[in-house]
């Protein structure tokens, strides 16, 4: 019996009718193609292709087998790939929701990642308003999420790290610290920074805005926020300060707002995010794609990567 590779060598080379062309196609060596046709024709017991120095050509022993064999051959791969796509479960629709531009860019290398590594599985892309950041997901609307951390959610899986991202202070270009490579988040005390305005638990926005340095220091609450374009807007008018990630500026960047990396405070990891009783094996393969692909899927400077965290 013939198996499947030997069927497709079969049918490339009497397409081609070159052992060469064939060979590149196959993506395998020519002396590859060469021994496959003899273990054939020596199991038939007959010659399939007469090959010259000059030509290859099918025998009529050959053109009849060829003849049969395609449509075989078309039947039997597709069925294969059926096959293997059900005991993947992956085939089928994937809805992955970020938040704005930063998060778009993130989602769109796990899309590109994920077309090489489970081409079964259609993965669409669904942008989630900052101010209502867990919600669609917990309302199902959306699969998977590419999310900051923290999260600890009983009813939510924490999936693999994708980004690290440092943290910068978003100030107005006449502000007396937009000339500095770095501060430390005391020297901000007393500042005014946005509240935002975002179902996401408190200790998420405690992380990412906090209203007090770890010296104990306040910092001013000021104007309820949704987007980034609203706090660099009011950045750039001098109503007060933004603590943000650093992929904010670069998706984000004004040419009245300066940013300045903040050295004390805690890296912001980019991860997915699911609920934990609807995880199914498409959610799975795009969290191990993530893991794998995390180095490249970082947008901009920060390309370091966390173990993967465990399920909280």
């Amino acid at each position: 019996m013939l198996d499947l590779q030997e069927m497709r060598t079969l049918l490339t080379l009497g397409e081609e009718l070159h052992f060469g062309q064939a060979a590149r196609r196959l993506r395998v060596s020519q002396s590859r193609v060469s021994q496959t046709l003899r273990d054939v024709e020596r199991r038939i017991g007959g010659r399939l292709f007469e090959r010259t120095s000059r030509q290859v050509r099918l025998t009529g022993l050959g053109e009849g087998l060829i003849d049969r064999l395609k449509p075989l051959y078309q039947e039997m791969a597709a069925v294969y790939s059926e096959t293997v796509a059900q005991a993947r479960g992956v085939d089928g629709q994937l809805r992955l929701g970020f938040t704005g531009a930063a998060g778009g860019a993130y989602a769109s290398g796990l899309v590109r990642a994920g077309r090489a590594y489970a081409p079964e599985c259609d993965i669409t892309l669904h942008e989630v308003a900052c101010s209502d950041l867990l919600g669609p997901l917990r309302r199902s609307e959306v699969d998977v999420l590419v999310v900051r951390l923290p999260i600890e959610e009983p009813d939510i899986t924490v999936g693999p790290v994708i980004g690290l991202e440092s943290r910068l202070l978003a100030v107005a270009l006449d502000h007396p610290l937009a000339e500095r490579q770095s501060i430390s988040i005391e020297e901000i005390a007393h500042e005014t920074v946005f509240a935002l305005a975002n179902t996401a638990p408190d200790y998420w926005r405690d992380f990412h805005v906090p209203l007090a340095t770890p010296g104990g220091h306040t910092l001013q609450r000021g104007q309820e926020v949704q987007t980034c374009q609203e706090i660099l807007s009011l950045v750039a008018a001098g109503k007060g300060v933004a603590p943000l990630a650093e992929s904010v500026a670069r998706y984000y960047a004004q040419p009245d707002v300066a940013f300045v990396r903040i050295h004390d405070l805690p890296p912001a990891p980019v991860t997915l995010i699911w609920r934990t009783a609807e995880e199914n094996a498409r959610i799975r393969a795009l969290a191990e794609c993530a893991a794998r692909t995390a180095d490249t899927a970082v947008p901009g400077p920060a390309r370091r990567r966390l173990p993967a965290p465990a399920r909280v």
